[in-house]
């Protein structure tokens, strides 16, 4: 199994290594990442993973909405031709690599390091399936897309451009902890992570790498919303790389009584345990999260990123904001005023009920099942 970059990368990864050992529990499961990757370590601690290699990967860094401007920025290109070596070393690593393992399936989820990864394999006549949770596909899969056994994708296979005969829609898959959650269960996940049971509770998560304007964001509103809602406590996942600099920017904005109500984690590997305890869940767009959230049933306040390749986040949002279940704040919002989340969470917390109803309507955008699937399709690829 290879997929890394990102937490909408691994968490899939996981779910179904999960879903194969419930299956076939002498199945053994290595799992190649990217060296350097800020979340390699995560499946690394998961017990469904039965050992972990790396390899090198190169990012392709292109920027939606930039245009040629990006081509002209030094430092870009300088780090792009830096990383076609890292591919070059990735795929002589991955050559030997799988030649050694000689695995029965290879599952790529996607991200860098699924191009060295799948391109030894096609040489190596090794079977794999790619999976798409986008209605975009990555440029990664879309590169080592001719020679994969089979195309798993998220959305109805008739969008994407992959051959019909070898395209099968599973949804995304999920770990099997998301699910909707019962009052005394919601209760029993805040007890769980340590937060009042009775209050109000606010989840912001930009992902596994963070958000920074979706933190500064947040941290410039904590002020107001603690002195509306008095027993609110917002959980703030900032991402590995923002996490000491967001608790330094909320110790000067709120005083100690107010910081206490304000938990700061970096990364979590239990999110389900988090959401589910949430009442609102201000997110990013990864298709990833939506579904997990949708699972759940979450009330969700989406801000997409609008940079990343291809926009997709945008479109992600788009659709689910076009089926009224989720409440959409743009970047551009955000950058005219940090406070442009606030009417969406004063209309949540002091009207309960629309909160309900929304986590309704994207819920009923859910496919629990969906890593059950993945798992059958690549059961029926590695048959010999």
């Amino acid at each position: 199994m290879t997929g890394a970059g990102s937490g909408g990368h691994i968490t899939p990864v996981l779910a179904v290594a999960h879903e194969l050992k419930r299956q076939r529990p002498d199945a053994t499961i290595i799992y190649i990442g990217q060296k350097g990757d800020s979340l390699a370590d995560i499946p690394a601690q998961d017990k469904n993973i039965d050992e972990v290699r790396l390899v090198r990967a190169g990012k392709l860094r292109r920027y939606h909405g930039e245009g040629f401007k990006q081509l002209l920025d030094l430092p870009t290109m300088a780090k792009n031709i830096r990383d076609a070596f890292y591919v070059l070393a990735g795929i002589w690593q991955s050559f030997w690599l799988l030649r050694d393992l000689r695995p029965a399936v290879i599952f790529v989820k996607g991200g860098f390091v699924g191009v060295p990864v799948g391109l030894a394999a096609a040489a190596l006549k090794i079977p794999y399936v790619t999976h798409d949770s986008d209605a975009l596909p990555g440029l990664a899969n879309r590169i080592i897309a001719r020679w994969a056994k089979k195309h798993a994708v998220a959305l109805p296979k008739e969008i994407y451009s992959y051959p019909p005969d070898k395209t099968v829609t599973v949804g995304v898959p999920l770990a099997h902890h998301y699910h909707p959650l019962t009052a005394r269960e919601m209760q029993a996940a805040r007890e769980q992570i340590g937060v009042n049971a009775k209050g109000k509770m606010l989840l912001v998560t930009g992902g596994g790498l963070g958000a920074y304007r979706l933190n500064q964001a947040v941290a410039s509103c904590a002020k107001e919303l603690l002195g509306r809602y008095p027993d609110l406590t917002i959980v703030h996942l900032a991402g590995r790389m923002h996490e000491a600099a967001l608790r330094q920017h909320y110790k000067t904005l709120l005083s100690s009584a107010e910081e206490k109500h304000v938990l700061i984690k970096g990364f979590v590997t239990n999110l389900h345990a988090y959401s589910g305890a949430a009442d609102v869940v201000l997110t990013r767009a990864g298709a990833t999260s939506m579904a997990e959230f949708a699972a759940q049933q979450k009330a969700c306040i989406v801000v997409p990123n609008p940079i990343l390749t291809g926009g997709h986040q945008l479109k992600n949002a788009k659709v689910l904001s076009d089926r009224h279940a989720i409440k959409l704040v743009t970047e551009e919002n955000l950058k005219a005023d940090d406070h442009a989340i606030m009417p969406a969470l004063v209309d949540f917390f002091d009207h309960p009920d629309r909160a309900r109803e929304l986590g309704r309507r994207l819920g009923q955008l859910a496919e629990p099942d969906s890593a059950k699937r993945l798992a059958m399709v690549l059961l029926e690829v590695a048959a010999p």
